[in-house]
């Protein structure tokens, strides 16, 4: 990219933020839980609307059903030149529907920095919508573009149960895949933990609570001892984090619980530590041997690293940034899984984190920071010019 062209990208960029800011509000308003299907549908087809307003039809796409799960769709835009990129993005998010009607705004920040804030901003409805935004702007800076494909998938924040073939095919059809991820406070994510999340169930001998409790097994009791052997499990030094987020069982205060179940969160850094977590889960015993433990051992996503393939990536990305100005582009490990781990377990080039700059996804409260939203999605921009020829080497 010539400086020329660099300086239309980020002066073109920084015209059109508010109409930037306006697609993802747009995007925002619309709320996408994981969970509600005809939500998803809907927000599917104006994300999709809102593709199409500011890119034109696209040149090919198709509609994956995902069942019991949000759909997923992939959108190709023919470019100008050889390489064939994939933006790839979830459009749902973590909160039910109905979070946003009491939803409040963030105070600014102490220097008086602008936030938005809202359910799905940060992680990661801007991040969609900057990536529009992008190959729009490569477009009309008169460059060289490559092949885009976006894939919009409504089942990341619960494993991406049914869109991960479709990730992988994608991903094994183009030169390279950028996830639109939030950022790490404007760094490039290079390094994710692996994840899995295990059902443990135990499963007792009903009883009487009042009559007859010698009779019972309290399913409740021994995962209760379970759970509390398991958090011993982890290994934060290694990057090891076990949470048990969900538990029910029984079924009436006076009957000794005859079952129990609890959904375990786990996050590895490595293939080795999965593999120890899998043996120690394994050789828990709880003290009523009457009891019986039964684990799904579901593994998600693999640990993502910066593979051979995806650090010459990291590099034009930095190439970018500086052409456009900025002092540096970092990159950062993080605890949080991504789409971008299946990408890179297959050794393909991936970069994650190249959305939304702000703070507090999954909390009351994410937000981003509007002034940044220029510069990103310039620097998704000028990565796709960059990215025009297929990688060699």
């Amino acid at each position: 990219m010539t400086a020329s062209h660099a300086a239309a990208l980020t002066a073109r960029a920084q015209d059109a933020s508010s109409e930037i800011v306006t697609d993802i509000l747009t995007l925002v308003r619309h709320e996408t839980s994981s969970y509600d299907l005809s939500a998803l549908a809907a927000g599917l087809d104006l994300l999709r609307e809102l593709a199409v307003h500011r890119l034109g039809q696209p040149d090919h796409e198709q509609r994956h059903p995902g069942g019991a799960y949000g759909d997923t769709l992939t959108l190709t835009y023919t470019g100008t030149s050889a390489g064939h990129v994939a933006l790839v993005g979830h459009y749902d998010t973590v909160w039910p529907t109905g979070t946003l009607a009491g939803w409040e705004q963030p105070e600014a920040s102490g220097d008086g920095r602008e936030k938005l804030s809202g359910p799905g901003i940060f992680d990661m409805k801007t991040g969609l919508a900057q990536g529009i935004w992008a190959l729009k702007l490569a477009r009309e800076n008169g460059a060289p573009v490559p092949t885009v494909t976006f894939l919009f998938n409504g089942d990341e924040e619960i494993g991406s149960l049914s869109s991960r073939p479709v990730i992988e095919e994608v991903a094994q059809k183009v030169d390279v895949t950028l996830v639109l991820e939030p950022s790490a406070h404007g760094a490039v994510k290079t390094a994710r933990k692996g994840s899995g999340i295990f059902r443990v169930t135990a499963t007792g001998v009903e009883a009487h609570a009042g009559l007859a409790p010698q009779d019972g097994a309290s399913a409740i009791t021994a995962l209760s001892e379970f759970v509390v052997a398991a958090a011993a499990v982890a290994a934060p030094d290694k990057g090891t984090t076990i949470n048990t987020g969900l538990i029910k069982g029984g079924s009436a205060t006076n009957v000794v619980a005859g079952q129990a179940t609890a959904s375990v969160d786990i996050r590895v850094g490595s293939e080795a530590e999965q593999d120890r977590v899998d043996a120690e889960f394994d050789a828990i015993e709880v003290s009523d041997p009457r009891v019986r433990i039964h684990i799904d051992h579901a593994w998600n996503r693999p640990p993502m690293t910066l593979n051979a393939a995806s650090a010459p990536v990291l590099d034009l990305a930095r190439e970018v940034a500086r052409e456009q100005g900025r002092d540096g582009l970092p990159d950062a490990a993080v605890g949080g899984a991504s789409d971008a781990n299946f990408v890179a377990a297959l050794g393909l080039p991936v970069l994650c984190g190249m959305g939304a700059v702000g703070d507090g996804a999954h909390a009351q409260g994410e937000f981003i920071h509007p002034d940044t939203v220029p510069a990103q999605t310039a620097l998704v921009a000028g990565l796709l010019g960059r990215l025009a020829e297929p990688l060699r080497g």
